[in-house]
């Protein structure tokens, strides 16, 4: 293909407009590993392999968009979770994040449990074998009938999110003649370091009940009454994306304050504490992230210290990784279709995607890192903004990068760290069709969830 020189837009620091980036890389080639999935690299002609196959590979055999996801990398961080926490723990994926029936069994295989927050990823797990015991069912909103098949199908758990939700779950299991498993969503008032709207622990929004003023303790003692109800301990949940641990050491004070306070009203040492999810990954070079076992012993010497001042014994653990795991296993290849220059600005570099594949960007102001990946480049920088091909302004997916200034139409370009939340909240906006989940590993790649056709979309307008 041949590439004509085009007016670029800014290339040199001293000439770009102020923004939210850092200074070109000395290297645009480099692949910081921070950022991409384990078995990333590129070959003697600079061309991005994964699992031992190239990425031009890829794109002929399956298209673009496509998102790319390393299954050694995924089953990697899985186990480096499971033996961060050890026996004396428990480990729940959050399928929301992505879910997919290939995943539920390697988490399956690698030993970790699972949750879910709706009857459809339930289905999913189910379909995949995971067993049932080893699922926890979570949402603000369950349905009668979401809860009736949780319950029927015997779920390890239901975090209940509602003074209704406890009648409702309670009322279904007597129906069935068990008694189910519960732990109480609390909101322990914690505001995480993270964007408004994943910060789910402060006192005001949709999620759990609060701790202030005495509602998540009258929620623990109506449960306590039910026969139909297990009452084996206490959820708190106070974000995503969050690096500082400072907040999950607030919310474990307030929890086993909580505890305390059950055992001494009602003589029962609750044997379960749920700590949540909610740990960052690195997007750009810029993130830095913590290891699993740094996560484990941290999460595990703020509980027991709290409970050693409580004089309670310690409860187990349970933590709920998902963009953890999944994250940084992905990325999302791209084509690129056109280059712009806006002189004095940047240029924008439409791909054959956009906010149906990764809304994240325009959804949370997330930030993103990009590279060519279809070839090496040795021609300078130009700051670029990649968009979609959506008809809406805010269709970014990511805001400011640098690429090489002889990008062309027909190149090849990656997002990584696309695993979390992108599959997961895919649309079809402006009917455009969602990318396959092409998994490779030892230089095969197989489609784990097929790209959407047409015919797809049609079957569903009854018209």
């Amino acid at each position: 293909m041949s590439r004509s020189a085009h007016p670029a837009g800014p290339r040199h620091a001293d000439v770009l407009p102020e923004g939210h980036y850092s200074a070109p890389p000395a290297d645009l080639n480099a692949l910081d590993p921070k950022v991409w999935s384990q078995t990333v690299t590129r070959d003697e002609h600079g061309v991005l392999t994964v699992g031992g196959i190239d990425v031009k590979r890829l794109a002929e055999e399956y298209g673009t968009p496509a998102y790319v996801l390393d299954e050694d990398d995924f089953r990697s961080r899985a186990r480096a979770w499971r033996t961060a926490f050890g026996e004396n723990a428990d480990v729940f994926y959050a399928g929301k994040a992505f879910l997919s029936r290939a995943v539920v069994r390697w988490l399956n295989e690698e030993g970790l449990n699972l949750d879910v927050c709706s009857g459809g990823e339930l289905a999913t797990a189910l379909s995949a074998g995971m067993p049932a015991e080893r699922i926890a069912f979570h949402g603000n909103n369950k349905s009668a009938a979401e809860i009736r098949r949780a319950v029927e199908a015997g779920v390890g758990r239901i975090v209940l999110d509602s003074f209704q939700e406890i009648v409702r779950v309670a009322h279904i299991a007597r129906e069935l003649g068990t008694r189910q498993r519960v732990q109480i969503r609390v909101t322990v008032g914690v505001e995480a370091h993270t964007h408004e709207f994943i910060a789910t622990a402060h006192e005001d929004q949709k999620f759990g009940i609060p701790l202030a003023g005495g509602q998540a303790a009258e929620a623990v003692r109506r449960a306590l009454q039910l026969d139909s109800l297990e009452v084996i301990g206490i959820h708190s949940h106070i974000g995503s994306q969050i690096f500082d641990m400072s907040g999950f050491e607030v919310a474990a004070h307030r929890v086993v304050g909580l505890l305390k306070d059950i055992r001494d009203e009602h003589g029962v040492e609750l044997p379960e504490i749920d700590l949540g999810g909610g740990l960052g990954i690195a997007y750009t070079s810029d993130d830095d992230p913590r290891e699993p076992h740094e996560i484990a012993k941290a999460l595990s010497e703020i509980v027991t210290r709290e409970c050693e001042a409580a004089k309670l014994r310690t409860p187990r653990i349970s933590v709920e990784p998902g963009r953890a795991i999944v994250g940084p296993t992905a990325f999302t290849l791209y084509e690129v279709g056109t280059v712009k220059p806006l002189e004095g600005l940047r240029t924008y570099v439409s791909v054959d995607g956009g906010m149906s594949d990764n809304i994240r960007t325009a959804l949370y102001d997330a930030e993103y890192s990009v590279a060519l990946v279809s070839r090496s480049s040795d021609a300078g920088p130009m700051l670029t903004r990649v968009v979609g091909k959506h008809c809406e302004s805010g269709d970014i997916v990511v805001k400011d990068a640098f690429l090489p200034s002889d990008l062309a139409p027909g190149d090849l370009i990656a997002v990584p760290a696309t695993g979390a939340y992108c599959r997961s909240m895919a649309s079809n906006y402006n009917h455009v069709l969602r990318p396959p989940v092409v998994a490779v590993k030892d230089g095969q790649a197989r489609v784990i969830v097929r790209r959407e056709t047409e015919e797809d979309l049609l079957r569903l307008d009854v018209g």
